[in-house]
């Protein structure tokens, strides 16, 4: 009987890890808000996004944008970088310039993250990632080997803060209101490339408790081939 039950704990075991592996493999929905504390029409489009934050096999990242800082309030999340990764999608997704609030999924389709059911619709109808096998952990990314659109995509290294943070404003379109964010993006830096081949490379650690995200992505706005994070 000793055996036996050996035999039977052990396959147990190997079905959890195989369950295991196959959920820590489901590709991610990539979906990017971008978004501003001086715009009154971001704040529904921040609630919209909350309700998709803990969705599985969501990954939903707010990148807050410094357009509107003109207004008469320095957004305190914006960064200029995270407003040149909305630009670079215009042209690809037949805008003639940024807007906000804009909701971007797989880096492939877009929509106005106010309008209510439009994140839904987005993660429910745009395709998933097809790219290379994408995983994080003991210090590095492990990228699979695959076909990279045009020869190379780039691999970006996302750090947020997972959750939701209320943000007062006292200047600016919203005066007086308290804004929600979800899952705000603090930091954006190119890891490097990816040519298809079979690619480790370096992830540093996060500071301040941050959360970290990968996305393998077709240069200049182009379309996410693969995702993960921790």
């Amino acid at each position: 009987m000793t055996g036996l039950t050996t035999r039977i704990g052990l396959l147990a075991g190997a079905i959890f890890a195989t369950a295991a592996g196959a959920a820590a493999a489901q590709p991610l929905t990539v979906v990017e808000l971008f978004t501003s504390q001086g715009c009154s029409s971001c704040p529904p489009a921040n609630a919209n996004l909350i309700k998709v934050k803990d969705r599985p096999g969501v990954l939903a990242l707010s990148f807050n944008v410094t357009y509107w800082d003109y207004l008469g309030w320095k957004d305190i999340f914006g960064w200029q970088e995270f407003t040149q990764r909305q630009v670079a999608y215009e042209p690809p997704l037949g805008h003639d310039g940024p807007f906000t609030p804009q909701v971007v999924v797989n880096g492939s389709a877009d929509a106005v993250g106010a309008a209510p059911g439009e994140i839904e619709r987005l993660i429910s109808t745009s395709p998933h990632a097809k790219g290379p096998a994408l995983s994080l952990g003991d210090g590095k990314v492990s990228i699979g080997a695959g076909t990279a659109p045009g020869g190379a995509a780039d691999v970006w290294l996302v750090r947020y803060a997972r959750g939701v943070v209320e943000v007062p404003v006292a200047r600016g379109e919203n005066t007086g209101r308290t804004l929600p964010h979800a899952n705000v993006v603090h930091s954006l830096e190119r890891l490097g490339r990816w040519n298809g081949q079979a690619t480790t490379l370096p992830l540093p650690a996060a500071p301040g408790g941050l959360s970290t995200a990968v996305l393998v992505q077709t240069p200049d706005g182009g379309p996410i081939l693969a995702a993960a994070a921790n």
